[in-house]
């Protein structure tokens, strides 16, 4: 196994005293787990918090900061976090204005969460929630009852981010999030498996010379696997199952995203390819981006996810915003 790690059992704890290292701006709670913006609570605000396992990095830490997470909780690596992160993480950010949760569709995930509510509101914390099930690769697996959720997280916890940001109530910032998961959808390909720390080897079999379409972020199996393909054949595969469930009648945003070990040449030459596909179907782009944001430790491959967008959504998404993972006009 070779990995840059001290011991398995350490891996996150270490992770978090990095990031306390490279960002004075969060206050991370290394025993705890948990990641809040220096500055919450911030009066009269409604604060987003998110969390999820270990090893989808930047997600969902890389997003606390002005304009995105008020607070994160990272569990174990694939792993829920518990629900005493979530109300500590809750407490700590809460203005009286209310607590989003924002949940991706895995079964820990929102079982915790749902939990975490219950207990934050006997605390006096307003709490509202929304769950992200973008994956349109498949409708069940091993970790969810329905779709997946996925690349949109980014969409929701930044559109969402901005809305709460300026002001706006728990309610309406509620409101937002589920309109932008409403109208975003995800589909990835896996290129490789990737290794846990735990287990020191590949989470899962994929011959060499294979592809899986439709892979999950845990690794879990997606709709078919294929001998490898050209980025060409795979924008073309992966565009149309989103489209296909999508159909936009606005213009879209568009992530193309690297599940950890894909080098950025081989994304933006993978993007060239996906914005061809729009083009050809005639979808209109509104704003691109392109990077590692919602990875799978060292899994090679890529994910594409679409969000339709009025001229509020798109206002919200140029707002400004200042994280670790995600940064502009501050």
């Amino acid at each position: 196994m070779r990995m840059l790690i001290n011991v398995p059992e350490t891996v996150v704890a270490d992770a978090l005293r990095g990031i306390a290292a490279a960002h004075p701006e969060l206050t991370v709670d290394v025993e705890n787990r948990v990641i809040v913006r220096r500055d919450a609570p911030v009066a009269g605000k409604v604060a987003l918090v998110s969390g999820g396992g270990s090893g989808h990095e930047p997600l969902h830490g890389g997003f606390v900061g002005p304009g995105m997470l008020s607070a994160a909780c990272p569990g174990e690596v694939f792993t829920s976090p518990v629900p005493d992160q979530m109300v500590r993480a809750a407490a700590a950010v809460d203005s009286g204005a209310g607590v989003l949760f924002v949940v991706k569709n895995y079964t820990g995930d929102v079982l915790n969460f749902d939990m975490a509510a219950e207990l934050a509101e006997d605390e006096g914390v307003q709490v509202a929630k929304v769950l992200v099930n973008d994956d349109v690769a498949v409708t069940d697996s091993l970790y969810t009852a329905g779709r997946r959720g996925t690349g949109a997280t980014l969409f929701v916890e930044k559109i969402a981010g901005a809305a709460a940001e300026e002001g706006q109530p728990l309610d309406r910032v509620a409101a937002v999030a589920r309109q932008v998961n409403d109208n975003a959808r995800s589909f990835g390909v896996a290129l490789s498996a990737c290794t846990t720390p735990a287990k020191g080897s590949p989470t899962f079999d994929l011959p060499p010379g294979e592809l899986e379409l439709g892979i999950g972020i845990h690794g879990e199996p997606g709709r078919e696997r294929r001998p490898m393909m050209t980025s060409r054949e795979i924008a073309d595969f992966a565009v149309h199952a989103v489209l296909e469930d999508l159909n936009p009648r606005n213009p879209v945003l568009v992530l193309v995203n690297g599940m950890g070990a894909t080098p950025l040449l081989e994304l933006y030459g993978f993007n060239a390819e996906v914005q061809r596909v729009l083009a050809e179907r005639g979808v209109a782009v509104a704003r691109t981006l392109v990077g590692n944001y919602v990875t799978s430790l060292d899994m090679a491959g890529a994910s594409v996810t679409l969000c339709q967008v009025d001229e509020e959504l798109l206002r919200l998404w140029d707002a400004p915003v200042k994280t670790p993972a995600l940064r502009w006009g501050m």
